[in-house]
């Protein structure tokens, strides 16, 4: 009975539709990051039961324009699906024999691939740390989102944080919460946005904010990055006007170009606001002692970078000295920090700050197919020798 249920999962015709489906589902996710940006095809395409894929994709729009879309089965649908078999096809007809482990091995690996997606899909971690020479940070920054914060420096010893996510940014015009005494407006959210100055902006584009160091530029809206144009980050912008009851406080123009927080007073009590990258607090701090951006001799090209960091923490009883370059990145708690970038002048480092659970099993499952490969054409390959001679 089990294998009589099993089998129609097992079935080889199914292997090739859910091949089919997988090839047909790439190329759509190729061709939509022309239009949307690489990580929202990742979430969308790729890690989700379903998604809806618009016909436009598939022609220029220039060419034509076809309307309608349709649902088809995501990444992770597919993915299940094709583990789902692979495991049936084991239980009903794969029998354990000797002449039959190099295909045992190959597809435990295959089998290893797909968990070891699964666990970067759902565990997985990814932001940077950017520091200043001479700075100490202790959060990391996710440059694939933002949030809103204000800041209340009232108290001499803690600074009450309220943090509004960016998805509350996209979907409420009106944010309130007890912790601050006024109301946020979003007049407009720009997932995207550029910055100019005030002898460059549009006169439709001025006067929009009138309060807040921000109030002399303006930000207009960008399509978001794609990761084929050059621009690999969003860099996200929102006009809000602030509310005390049924006072005006004022329009802010709140974006991650502008690098401090802007001031807002309310009855005599200041507050700050500000909209930067979501960031998530460690329990541990890296201080920059010195940045090296090194250039071979008579040319522009980059022969190294180098972060001299301290990494204190004070709940593993860690304080020491590391140096992070390029290939021999950090391991600390779980996390791993790679040399990803620098500021401009060489200012500071951007280290990118990787934690997924699962980074070994891609490394094992390629091990064991490779090695499940080599065993099942050995053996096919002993008999063949044989016979020639």
């Amino acid at each position: 009975m089990f294998r009589k249920i099993l089998k129609p999962l097992a079935s080889l015709r199914l292997t090739v539709v859910i091949f089919a489906l997988s090839i047909f589902l790439v190329f759509a996710g190729t061709l939509v990051q022309v239009h949307t940006g690489i990580w929202t095809v990742v979430d969308q395409y790729f890690r989700s039961l379903v998604v809806l894929i618009e016909l436009q994709i598939f022609v220029p729009k220039e060419l034509a324009t076809i309307p309608g879309a349709i649902w088809f089965p995501g990444g992770l649908t597919l993915g299940i699906a094709m583990f789902i078999n692979l495991l049936a096809a084991h239980a009903v007809r794969f029998k354990f024999r000797k002449k039959r482990i190099g295909i045992i091995l190959t597809h435990l690996g295959v089998i290893l691939l797909l968990v070891g997606e699964f666990v970067t899909g759902f565990a997985a971690k990814e932001g940077n740390m950017t520091i200043r020479e001479g700075e100490t940070i202790n959060f990391i920054e996710d440059i694939r989102s933002s949030e809103i914060a204000i800041v209340d420096q009232s108290d001499p010893v803690d600074d009450l944080v309220v943090i509004v996510p960016e998805q509350l940014i996209e979907t409420d015009t009106t944010i309130s919460n007890e912790l601050i005494p006024f109301t946020i407006q979003v007049t407009e959210w720009m997932p995207n946005s550029q910055m100019l100055g005030p002898m460059q902006a549009p006169e439709s584009r001025k006067g929009l904010a009138d309060t807040g160091i921000a109030r002399e530029l303006a930000a207009l809206p960008l399509p978001r990055a794609n990761g084929v144009d050059g621009a690999t980050v969003d860099a996200p912008s929102a006009y809000v006007t602030l509310m005390n009851g049924e006072q005006r406080i004022g329009s802010y123009l709140l974006s991650v170009y502008v690098d401090q927080p802007q001031m807002v007073v309310v009855d005599g009590r200041t507050y700050w606001i500000a909209l930067r990258f979501a960031r998530t607090y460690k329990p541990y701090s890296l201080h920059l002692v010195d940045f090296k951006h090194d250039l071979f001799t008579g040319t522009q090209m980059a022969r190294n970078y180098s972060s001299d960091v301290r990494l204190v923490d004070e709940g593993r009883n860690v304080d020491r000295d590391v140096l992070i370059y390029m290939n021999h990145p950090l391991r600390h708690a779980g996390e791993t920090f790679y040399q990803a970038s620098f500021l401009r002048d060489d200012a500071g480092t951007v280290l990118q700050v990787v934690q997924n659970p699962g980074w070994m099993i891609p490394y094992i499952s390629c091990t064991v197919a490779t090695l499940g490969m080599l065993i099942h054409f050995g053996i096919r390959l002993v008999p063949t020798l044989r016979r020639r001679s």
